[in-house]
Order: structure tokens, then C-alpha cells, then sequence
């Protein structure tokens, strides 16, 4: 029995395999406070701190994170340059962290874009931390949009069936699932979105078909442990059918 589910009284049984965050509310926390928008994603930087401390902890094995979507390129160029500062210093300063704990760092999305100082920086730490069996796997989109990522999987495949490497009645979902940037993962059994949005912002739109959404009117810096707990003790209430009836579920 996991000491840290007796400990925050969860129900191990019910705990999500993957949990996937929209974190949104960085900029409207700063606001409030007469901030710049800058310090809002630095304490928002504190919060994936908190939450992927206690997924470790309790164990669940994968946590996504929407970090940076295609379309955030489009805010002003100081807050872009910022956050990119910010990605470089995590990547410096939890390395290390991430290899003591095995956890292994995974990126989703179009990687092309970054500098290549940050994409070198990328590349070296996730490399570190495949070097043995991870606890957990934490996944940062960055540059991440799912329509992107569709596209993307639908020209591997077009280029696999004219090359005769794959027959078009061959496709299956499982096709398309083994091309997205999420292969190797499975579906996120939760998906949590802060700050009172009820979007999903083009967000993983394939993989959460079956997903349990979680929406918290918490911004996303103030969502450490304690607002953490209530969606997985949420989450732990829920009945997933899959197109099953109650009864099905239950016998």
C-alpha cells in the first residue's frame, strides 16, 4: 500500500494512470495582484512543482502539461521571451531532481521552432533521464496545438500507404494513435482545467475521448496540493462506463 494515498487519504485503487493539466490563470493572478504577467507564470512555475511532487508521491504515472501552445507565439514578444526563459531554467535547475526521483521528461509537439540552445538543452535533459526506468513520465507541451498534431500523424500515414507500406483499409484508430506526438503513452484518464475556463483550447482532442474532465475555478499558481486532492478524490467518484451501462460496470 502507497504510505502517501494512506497519508492524503485517497483511495489507491481509483487513482488516474495520467493526469493531463490545462494551466491556465497565470496572467489574471498576476492582474490581481498589479503584477506583470511574468511573475504570474513564474509562480505558476511553482505550482507544476506541487503537483508533480505529489503525483510522484502517490503514483501516478504520467502527467501532461500544456505549457505552450502554437497560438501562444501571438502574445507580446517580452512575455514569449520570458516564458522561454523560464523553460530554460527549468530545464537547468530540475534535472537533476528529475533523475533522482527516475522521473523521465518527455516534450510533445513542434520542437523545430525553439532556438537551438533551448532545443539542444531539450534534447540533452531528456536523453539524461532516459537512461533508466522511470516512476513516472512528466510530458511539457510546448509548441503544441492537436489539429497540428492530427495533421501531422495523417501525413506519416499517407506517406506509409504511398510508399505501399500500409493499405488504406489497414487504417485503424489504433493507426493514428501509434502516429501522434502521445505514442508511447496511454489516453489521460483526467483532465483538469484551472482558472474557470470550461475549454479544452485544442488540447489533446484525440486522446480524451474518454476522459473525466475536472474544471476548478482556482488559478492555476494557487493550485498546489490540497486543490490537487479534491479532483483526484473527484475523480475517485466517478463512474467510467466507456459506453458500458452501470450495470454492465458493476457485474
Amino acid at each position: 500500500m502507497n504510505e502517501y494515498c494512506v497519508k492524503y487519504g485517497l483511495n489507491e485503487e481509483r487513482l488516474p494512470l495520467h493526469v493531463a493539466i490545462i494551466m491556465d490563470g497565470n496572467g489574471r493572478w498576476a492582474k490581481k495582484r498589479l503584477w506583470n504577467r511574468l511573475k504570474g507564470h513564474r509562480a505558476g512555475a511553482d505550482a507544476v512543482d506541487a503537483v508533480t511532487t505529489l503525483c510522484r508521491e502517490i503514483g501516478v504515472k504520467y502527467l501532461t502539461l500544456y505549457a505552450f501552445s502554437t497560438e501562444n507565439w501571438n502574445r507580446p514578444e517580452q512575455e514569449v521571451s520570458g516564458l522561454m526563459n523560464l523553460f530554460k531554467e527549468f530545464l537547468i535547475s530540475k534535472k537533476g531532481l528529475l533523475i533522482e526521483k527516475q522521473i523521465r521528461l518527455n516534450i510533445i509537439g513542434e520542437k523545430d521552432r525553439f532556438a537551438p540552445e533551448l532545443l539542444k538543452l531539450m534534447n540533452e535533459t531528456i536523453a539524461e533521464t532516459e537512461k533508466y526506468e522511470p516512476k513516472m513520465t512528466l510530458s511539457l507541451a510546448l509548441n503544441y496545438g492537436s489539429r497540428q498534431e492530427i495533421v501531422h500523424a495523417a501525413r506519416k500515414i499517407a506517406e506509409k500507404a504511398a510508399a505501399k507500406k500500409l493499405l488504406p483499409e489497414e487504417i485503424t484508430e489504433q493507426t493514428i494513435s501509434e502516429n501522434l506526438y502521445t505514442f508511447d503513452m496511454p489516453d489521460p484518464d483526467l483532465l483538469i482545467r484551472t482558472s474557470g475556463e470550461y475549454r479544452i483550447s485544442n488540447y489533446l482532442l484525440w486522446q480524451i475521448a474518454y476522459s473525466e474532465f475536472y474544471f476548478t475555478d482556482t488559478l492555476w499558481p494557487d493550485f498546489r496540493k490540497d486543490e490537487f486532492l479534491k479532483a483526484l478524490n473527484d475523480f475517485a467518484g466517478r463512474e467510467r462506463r466507456f459506453g458500458k451501462t452501470s450495470d454492465q460496470i458493476k457485474a
